[in-house]
């Protein structure tokens, strides 16, 4: 049975599931690969020209790839969690990175709603591995009360931080792995544990319909890599050569799953998506970004803001002979309608009590047109809270309680470089509405900036993990 979120905000769309088929031929394996910080330009698919993606290159080939899939918002645990729960973040209990002592990040609640709570009931096996950062063991955010069956790698965001942690979760029990101390390069590279495990999950359940959720934690910073590969002999620089091998070693490891699929019968029976959890992490002028030039793809802004390309990331589908290969698509989705996708999918007959911001992708994704929708949303709760929203060609951004409020047309002007804010005062209007309305307020989230809790809480956690990593021998 479903845990329950109520909302009665009429943007949402209800569903309900009351009656599921049972499990079964006819239902598509699904999995969720969730790149951590990977942007558009980083893959050659995308224009890359100097970091090797030939696996995601024929995913794209045999696939669709789309130039306006938008993330949750522009930072790690907001984004999963509208992922995970189908709701955009004004809606979402997850709406910035919120830390806790001594490690994991603020809990999904309990009443929340998750894409593997809905498939678990449809008969699926689940399993979640790489990093969650949406709730520590001990509390309702835990994976294995939210819906997965196996949980492996990262709980905390902070932890993720390292390659080469002093140890991973297996389910609830810490796996340590040799050589490593937490504070330095070790000898255990944490990627090849957690691959290898997703590989096993998949071989051990691809007799029945199956979820994953494989959220890689690479390429995010630290930028650490056990083998330099091609890149060890480019004129770059150390962290320029890392960030390319730990975009290769995900594209090999995408090879590795897409071909198990394969050998293993399945492969025309699984929906793949691959995305980024937010647009490009680096300034075009930063050490990454002066080389790797194509991150934002010639769109404005980066992580932790709310420009287009902060918020549009590299997304691929590939299902073969379902999916149309070598589609490329422009109509936009986002995040939140992953969860209305996978109910349609699971064979769901009818909906009940569960609420999703979204609309499902199915349609779309076989071949047809985006759903219509009356806007996309997002705010972000790093420091000064912001927000956004997308409706037709427009796009508006409000930067900060007291910001006036930006206009762009993205039809015209995709890399909003032109504020039409002052020559358009009904589209205006129209954006501070939809902003109102999107936004339910929450007592972790307030429109005028942290709470006390929250700076104190944060401030804990990371004293924690310093102390912590400091005392390790």
């Amino acid at each position: 049975m479903l845990r329950k979120k109520a909302w009665s905000l009429c943007a949402i769309a209800f569903l309900s599931i009351l009656a599921i088929k049972p499990a079964g031929a006819g239902k598509p394996n699904i999995i969720f690969v969730l790149s951590d910080d990977v942007a558009q330009g980083d893959l050659g698919c995308y224009g890359q020209e100097l970091i090797a993606t030939p696996n995601l290159d024929r995913m794209s080939e045999q696939g669709t790839r789309f130039l306006s899939a938008y993330c949750g918002t522009t930072v790690c645990a907001p984004s999963r969690a509208s992922l995970m729960t189908g709701l955009h973040s004004g809606h979402c209990p997850i709406r910035g990175n919120f830390e806790i002592a001594p490690e994991g990040q603020l809990p999904l609640p309990e009443d929340a709603s998750t894409v593997a709570d809905a498939l678990k009931a449809a008969g699926y096996a689940t399993a979640c591995t790489g990093k969650w950062g949406m709730g520590f063991f001990d509390t309702t955010g835990d994976p294995l009360k939210n819906g997965f069956d196996h949980f492996f790698g990262y709980n905390c965001q902070r932890e993720a931080h390292s390659y080469f942690p002093r140890y991973l979760y297996n389910d609830h029990d810490k796996t340590w792995l040799e050589g490593n101390d937490g504070k330095t390069v070790g000898q255990t590279y944490a990627q090849e544990w957690i691959q290898n495990d997703t590989i096993k999950w998949v071989r051990d359940h691809h007799s029945k319909p199956f979820f994953l959720f494989y959220a890689v934690t690479l390429p995010h910073g630290r930028h650490e890599i056990d083998d330099l590969g091609q890149y060890a002999d480019k004129p770059w620089t150390k962290t320029q050569k890392a960030y390319a091998a730990q975009i290769t070693r995900l594209d090999d490891d995408m090879g590795e799953l897409m071909a198990t699929l394969e050998e293993l019968g399945v492969a025309e029976n699984t929906l793949i998506i691959f995305s980024g959890d937010n647009g490009s992490s680096f300034s075009p002028k930063s050490e990454i970004g002066s080389l790797f030039k194509q991150a934002s793809n010639g769109l404005r802004g980066y992580k932790r803001g709310l420009h287009e390309g902060a918020l549009r990331q590299a997304a691929i589908a590939w299902w073969p002979g379902t999916v149309p290969a070598g589609r490329v698509a422009e109509q936009p989705w986002a995040f939140w309608d992953f969860l209305p996708t996978v109910l349609e999918l699971a064979g769901a007959e009818s909906v009940n009590d569960v609420t999703t911001d979204g609309k499902s992708l199915v349609t779309f994704f076989k071949g047809g047109d985006a759903p219509k929708r009356d806007y996309f949303y997002w705010e972000l709760h790093e420091g000064k809270p912001i927000q956004a929203c997308r409706f037709g060609k427009w796009k508006a951004i409000k930067n900060g309680p007291q910001a006036d409020l930006q206009l762009y047309d993205l039809e015209s002007d995709p890399a909003e470089s032109t504020d039409l804010a002052p020559t358009h005062h009904d589209q205006v209007l129209r954006a501070a509405s939809i902003m109102a309305e999107a936004h339910s307020p929450d007592a972790n989230w307030p429109l005028t900036g942290p709470t006390a809790i929250r700076k104190q809480k944060g401030q804990a956690a990371w004293k924690a993990t310093r102390d912590r990593l400091n005392a390790t021998n």
